[in-house]
């Protein structure tokens, strides 16, 4: 045998991204197999990404959607103050902002 792994040191070979978590997670077979079958159709990649992606798309779109009921709600609130409230708030938004 010419090999020698002497030296070889044991463990990941690529250090992991310090930004990731390492967890362990239970999801449903038809989830997994929905993202493989992703990954296998585009030709590679890593369905773990392809779950992470979905689930940072999630939460982008969902705080956009509170962050518009909010805005909804303010604006009716605003329609029900009388104009010396209104000029009271802006003022202070300007003080603040």
């Amino acid at each position: 045998m010419s090999e020698d792994f002497s030296n070889g040191k044991r463990g990941a070979v690529i250090t992991p991204d310090p930004n990731k978590v390492r967890i362990t997670i239970r999801l449903d077979g038809n989830i997994i197999e929905h993202f493989k079958e992703k990954v296998n159709l585009a030709g590679g990649g890593n369905y773990q990404t392809l779950i992470n992606d979905a689930l940072h798309k999630h939460i982008l779109t969902s705080d956009a959607s509170f962050e518009d009921a909010m805005r909804k709600v303010f604006r009716e609130e605003l329609k029900l103050m009388d104009e010396d409230m209104k000029q009271f708030i802006r003022d202070e938004m300007k003080l603040t902002g």
